[in-house]
């Protein structure tokens, strides 16, 4: 099944704030994370909780999705992070159709062929910038949850295996270098 993502999740901007440095809500910004959308940074309460409403305070299963700059990244909210908003960088995806798991939802909008459509639907030269309508009409396929699951899988094997590759290519330089270095000798 093929269908808008207006119609499986509720899409919100993040939003403006002014972090004071401390407060008990983490103000979650684009620098917090790596180029693969994974928290890089020790989150700390930055921001005050008076004033904010409760609708902007992430839950479990919210995926964010970073959509100005030319980074462009979903990442999924786990409630194991601190209370959290999202900065309006973010418009925040709130499920609404329980045959979708968040993390596909990230997979889906971080895949290479859904990023360079949205690159092309881009508006802005300085910071590129992809609007809420765009996110709106943009279709996404909706395996079973079983098929999802098995994408998941496979994406997580995959990371696993170039994770090892690399480690691996880092000792053969090593032992190379060593071996290379005990010639001289």
């Amino acid at each position: 099944m093929k269908t808008p993502l207006k119609n499986i999740s509720d899409i919100q901007t993040g939003l403006f704030a002014k972090p004071s440095g401390a407060g008990e809500l983490v103000y979650l910004q684009s620098r917090h994370f790596d180029e693969n959308g994974q928290l890089n940074a020790e989150l700390f309460p930055d921001l005050p909780a008076k004033d904010i409403s409760e609708k902007h305070i992430l839950k479990d299963g919210d995926v964010l999705f970073a959509a100005k700059g030319t980074r462009n990244f979903a990442t999924v909210f786990e409630n194991h992070n601190e209370p959290s908003v999202a900065s309006t960088s973010f418009f925040v995806l709130r499920i609404s159709y329980n045959k979708v798991l968040p993390q596909y939802l990230a997979w889906f909008l971080n895949n290479q062929a859904t990023q360079a459509l949205l690159k092309t639907q881009a508006i802005g030269t300085a910071i590129p910038s992809i609007s809420k309508q765009v996110l709106e009409k943009l279709e996404i396929s909706v395996p079973d949850i079983k098929r999802q699951q098995a994408i998941l899988q496979i994406t997580k094997l995959r990371d696993r295996e170039k994770s090892l590759k690399q480690e691996i290519e880092l000792l053969r330089e090593k032992q190379i270098q060593q071996q290379l270095f005990n010639a001289l000798k």
